[in-house]
């Protein structure tokens, strides 16, 4: 194995001689010249990771040109080399720095968390609180190098009256590292010792009977398919976004039900739904006749697109309502509908078994141990609250 003192000088000589294989350097033990039959130069490194008895390991530095001549390739030798005697391979780290850079790279790690996310309502959570809030911040950060302080400026970036989404961004950053932890990808998460932003006070929001009279009555002059989505969020008490996301397959006008399958719900469980008589007429209306599509979705825009300007519609029929005589209402949201129904439900005498199946809540009565051995659906105590439900709102029309 020839040795000597690896300068620009004596790689001109090799390549003028066209001779081939490993020049090493005289001073620099490990530090290496590489010449191929073709004449192309390289620089590595070779070294023991442990005695002697360990095996030979080599690691190219690069080929000779910008940035790597004799001397700045010494200088990258030199650093490798006291790399290996503190112990560090150079290959496995090269190894971690290009996965961290590719494979390990914040945003797109991000993505496939979310991908890997179960249910539609937690997986639109994270993808949602991923892109507007987390990912403008940490970027293409690689995940192992990610600190306590990178995830305090995500939170502190979020204005403070958005208290209910700090606390979920907190959530779905919290489930992120866990995943990350369980995939052997970091070894703790940096929000380790972290305490959960405070709990926000629950909405008590319900609308009066004579509230929901007008938001009934101005429903239809909005949007062609926000008017019916916010009458069939009156009647049957349903999220907003299993109502917008119908398709004719899951409704049956001669069952008159509605029947939502465990990937289209928030908990991930399938309901089946009464349709009272006002919700069945408000889907006779949408149909433009009494016999319902196979399948397609129910509210589509002129493109075919499902509807989506829930913020819009709901501006509309605020402003309708404001300009009537009465004046504007006390502020209120989609989601407070269904607090409405929870309530109309307790006020005419619904048992809470009934309305917690209604709503499709896993929770009270349930879950636990009454989840795993009470089975009964409560289809007939839901039609029956449902159509006490659809008289109560009709007297209040009047």
């Amino acid at each position: 194995m020839a040795t000597g003192k690896i300068t620009k000088r004596t790689l001109d000589a090799l390549q003028a001689g066209s001779v081939e294989g490993f020049l090493w350097d005289q001073d620099l033990r490990g530090f290496g010249l590489r010449i191929t039959a073709g004449g192309a130069a390289s620089y590595v490194v070779q070294y023991r990771m442990g005695g002697r008895e360990a095996k030979t390991r080599r690691y190219t530095i690069g080929g000779h040109g910008s940035p790597w001549t004799p001397s700045t390739a010494r200088e990258e030798a030199g650093r490798l080399l006291r790399l290996v005697a503190q112990g560090i391979d150079p290959v496995e780290s090269d190894k971690q720095r290009r996965r961290e850079a590719v494979d390990l790279a914040f945003s797109a790690y991000a993505d496939r968390f979310a991908g890997a996310c179960k249910g539609k309502g937690w997986k639109a959570l994270v993808v949602r609180i991923l892109k507007m809030h987390v990912k403008p911040v940490l970027r293409d950060k690689a995940l192992p190098t990610i600190t306590r302080i990178d995830i305090v400026a995500v939170l502190d970036r979020m204005p403070e009256e958005q208290a209910a989404n700090r606390r979920n961004a907190f959530a779905v950053m919290r489930r992120l590292f866990r995943w990350s932890i369980s995939r052997g990808d970091i070894a703790a998460s940096p929000m380790e010792g972290m305490e959960t932003p405070p709990a926000v006070k629950a909405r008590e929001r319900w609308l009066t009977d004579a509230e929901l009279k007008r938001v009934w009555l101005q429903a239809p002059n909005c949007h062609r398919c926000f008017g019916p989505i916010v009458r069939l969020l009156i009647a049957t008490g349903q999220r907003r976004e299993e109502i917008t996301g119908l398709d004719w397959s899951e409704l049956s006008r001669d069952e008159r039900d509605m029947r939502l399958s465990g990937d289209r719900t928030k908990n991930g469980e399938p309901t089946n739904v009464p349709l009272n008589d006002l919700a069945v007429a408000e889907l006779d209306r949408v149909a433009g006749t009494t016999t319902w599509p196979k399948r397609g979705l129910v509210f589509k825009t002129s493109t075919g697109a499902g509807f989506t300007a829930h913020a819009k519609g709901k501006r509309t029929i605020d402003k309708l309502i404001a300009d009537e005589d009465d004046g504007a209402i006390p502020p209120w949201r989609l989601h407070d509908l269904r607090r409405t129904l929870a309530t109309g439900f307790q006020r005419i005498g619904v048992r809470f078994e009934v309305t917690e199946a209604v709503l499709n809540h896993v929770s009270g009565s349930r879950s636990g141990v009454a989840a795993i051995y009470q089975r009964h659906d409560w289809k007939p105590e839901k039609r029956q609250a449902l159509d006490a439900w659809n008289d109560h709102i009709q007297r209040a029309l009047r």
